[in-house]
């Protein structure tokens, strides 16, 4: 029997590199400590997707964990900050809501605050959900600072994210995984080696003829899933009709004629799908994801073309993709994090969250020589509950849409998975959550998405049907009124920028 020491795992192998790559190279090396050797292998010569710039909050404690200090970090990736998303023509063409990162308000009670909200509604006061969020009032404004450590401040009530370049990322971590001992091994992997009586990979050979041999392997190589799936044909489960756009088109720009990047995402509704606009330091990241079946690829980068607030920075990229995730995450002794596992469309930002979580789920259930079939189905099924939570959350953006048109009509006749169809019952009953296990987004970002459709249950919590009408108006009132008055006094998001020890450059604008 193996002593503890020699069960541990001392070779690692990461194929592939990109912001998934990276991201796992550099919180294995911070982990382990130097405990094992950490290889990663990829090639100059393979591109990466490089499209997902926007996040959601969880990378800030990503980077907080690897001691990364904010300032360095937006610096070296052409950085800026994020309150939310703004959604533009979804539920019609001229609606709009936001999504904030944080919470609508503050509760009264133990009432959730939107009870009393629908019941101001019912009575007439027509302000949006989106006026209770301390995040959207100093969006709007092109503001940003930092949340206040006091929770009595309604500073405090709100979160943060960030958007930046994926490609200056990857490039920041790998100086970072490579200080602490990270090797990289520049090549083509032309051969995979099993193990002829387990099925477990061995080893991988380069086109070069090097061999390089491990014992766990972490399979970061995209779309290509080249080892679960070219290697150990894992299968793939399909979820395109449920989220049936299949393409993007990328195409950066200079800023418009605003030199104050808006400190949010903007998603606006188009007729095949979606257009995003991400504001970075140097550039807008611009796309247009869309459903090949109502839409072809020349027209699409037309479109978003044309529809650009700068001038192109370079010709357009057409990102094929196809909505599902792997049958397993972990299969053997090859573990997938990013888009080897699976995909779900940009839509919330989820991208670099699920590496994330991926990662996080990896350091929690590392794995010995002995592989424990035990913790294998449990990173399995954390991995498949947390994904298909995200899906449904992004299903739900085009379920509720009224806009018109054949695309929105057939996401609007799609049949719904079952747990999406448990949350929307419980809703329209009670107003309130149905929780999963795994599940990345709270019940704020659930309420955004409700209260931005105006998606709205049919019954008010009888816990509010006492409260003084005139009461309630006025309380509502009052913490629209501070929330107002707190934002006159911040900074515009440029002007945060420039304090961040010089981490903001002139952005680009449009010429006259």
């Amino acid at each position: 029997m193996m002593g503890e020491d020699a069960r541990k795992i001392r070779r690692v192998m990461i194929v592939g590199g990109g912001s998934a790559g990276w991201m796992t190279a550099a919180m294995l090396a911070h982990a382990l400590k130097q405990d094992c050797a950490i290889t990663l292998v990829e090639s100059e010569e393979i591109g990466t997707i490089g499209v997902g710039e926007a996040t959601i909050p969880p990378i800030r404690l990503f980077n907080q964990t690897l001691g990364i200090d904010e300032r360095d970090f937006l610096r070296a990736t052409k950085g800026s900050f994020k309150l939310g998303i703004e959604f533009v023509g979804w539920g019609r063409e001229d609606s709009r809501y936001f999504h904030p990162f944080g919470p609508f308000g503050r509760d009264f009670d133990m009432v959730p605050l939107h009870q009393y909200w629908l019941r101001a509604r019912a009575m007439g006061d027509d302000a949006p959900l989106d006026e209770h969020a301390m995040a959207w009032h100093i969006a709007r404004a092109g503001k940003f600072a930092h949340p206040a450590g006091d929770p009595r401040s309604v500073m405090s009530t709100f979160d943060y994210a960030y958007h930046f370049d994926a490609g200056l990322y990857a490039r920041f971590l790998r100086d970072f995984a490579e200080q602490r001992g990270v090797t990289r091994i520049e090549g083509k992997i032309g051969d995979v080696a099993l193990d002829p009586e387990t099925g477990f990979v061995t080893g991988v050979t380069l086109q070069d003829g090097r061999h390089i041999e491990a014992e766990l392997f972490i399979d970061c190589s995209g779309f290509r899933g080249l080892l679960i799936e070219g290697a150990l044909k894992t299968g793939f489960e399909d979820w395109s009709h449920w989220l049936p756009c299949d393409r993007a088109v990328a195409m950066p720009s200079t800023h418009g004629p605003d030199a104050n990047p808006t400190p949010y995402t903007r998603s606006t509704a188009r007729e095949a799908g979606w257009q995003w606009r991400i504001p970075l330091q140097h550039r807008v990241g611009n796309g247009y994801v869309f459903c090949s079946a109502f839409l072809d690829e020349e027209r699409a980068a037309d479109l978003l073309a044309r529809r650009l607030e700068g001038e192109a920075l370079g010709d357009p990229r057409i990102v094929r993709f196809q909505a599902g995730r792997r049958r397993q995450h972990w299969n053997k002794n090859v573990i997938v994090v990013g888009l080897s596992s699976g995909f779900l469309e940009p839509l919330e930002s989820t991208s670099i969250a699920l590496i994330e979580t991926g990662i996080e789920r990896l350091k929690q259930l590392f794995p010995d020589k002995g592989f424990d079939p035990a913790v294998t189905a449990e990173y399995n099924s954390q991995s498949a509950e947390e994904m298909e939570r995200v899906r449904d959350f992004i299903l739900l953006h085009y379920r509720l849409s009224a806009r018109e048109g054949a695309f929105w009509q057939a996401c609007r006749d799609m049949a719904l998975p079952d747990s999406l169809a448990a949350k929307l019952e419980l809703w329209r009953a009670r107003g309130a959550f149905l929780r999963y296990r795994w599940e990345m987004f709270s019940p704020a970002s659930w309420l955004a998405i409700y209260g931005g459709f105006e998606h709205l249950p049919g019954r008010i919590d009888p816990g509010v049907a006492a409260v003084d009408t005139d009461e309630l108006a006025q309380g509502l009132e009052q913490m629209r009124a501070a929330i107002a008055r707190t934002v006159a006094d911040t900074p515009t998001h440029f002007e945060f920028l420039a304090t961040v020890d010089g981490a903001a450059a002139e952005p680009m604008r449009t010429p006259a």
